[in-house]
């Protein structure tokens, strides 16, 4: 009997009690709940745009604020992320429909030598949770792999991962020639992983080193907002 009591249907819910449980669900990483949710806002004339900042992009800024003050750690944040994937797998296709507005564009991936890839994949989910667009390269990518993806169009930042002292060194390598080739000003160079610190990040070029996901997506949205503002100013 108490088992019916205490079982939550979603459908009976309005939009005000819905949202903030599809918040704790995200938050407890349970991905069917999370498409039922998306799928009921859908349903009652919420856009796709909507949803996704409201229902999705909110409840993962709870999850990184709690991440980042040591609350969550990565197997819980990774759950939250796949839930907020199996929702965004909806909403893709209506998003690309709608013409929704994104904050970025970026590409990612680990640097050549490395096969690291977890902390890589916990910044590719939780920037997509925050709106932006991300192109992984995944694993072992040498300079012509991330000068090639940059050179597609349209990218805003280049995300660096090593995992390896050996292999962190490389990172210079992709600025260097970035810088060697005049398009190092035309990005936004994010580099992180364990064995990095501010002081490399600043020693290599980079614009920022962010020691985990969550700092990663504020030190985008910063940058993106700066970018924007000397648009604004030199439009």
């Amino acid at each position: 009997m108490s088992d019916d009591e205490d079982e939550i249907i979603l459908a009976d819910m309005p939009d005000e009690e819905l949202v903030p449980q599809m918040h704790d669900d995200l938050y407890d990483g349970m991905a069917e709940e999370i498409k039922e949710g998306v799928n009921i806002l859908l349903g009652r004339g919420w856009t796709p745009y909507r949803v996704l900042t409201e229902g999705l992009v909110e409840g993962m800024r709870i999850v990184g604020i709690d991440f980042r003050d040591g609350i969550l750690f990565v197997p819980e944040v990774l759950l939250a992320a796949n839930a907020m994937k199996a929702g965004m797998a909806i909403l893709k296709p209506l998003l690309a429909e709608t013409g929704a507005p994104r904050l970025g564009n970026m590409v990612i991936g680990t640097v050549k030598g490395d096969i690291h890839d977890i902390g890589k994949n916990l910044v590719t989910m939780m920037m997509e949770g925050a709106g932006f667009e991300v192109r992984d390269l995944g694993i072992n990518n040498s300079v012509e792999s991330y000068i090639g993806a940059l050179n597609e169009g349209d990218i805003d930042i280049l995300g660096m991962s090593a995992l390896l002292t050996t292999t962190m060194p490389y990172m210079k390598v992709v600025i260097d020639t970035m810088v060697e080739q005049g398009m190092r000003d035309d990005y936004i160079v994010l580099v992180g992983g364990a064995p990095l610190n501010e002081e490399f990040g600043r020693a290599i070029g980079a614009d920022a080193y962010c020691r985990d996901a969550a700092v990663a997506v504020e030190t985008a949205k910063e940058f993106m907002a700066k970018k924007h503002n000397r648009m604004g100013a030199g439009a």
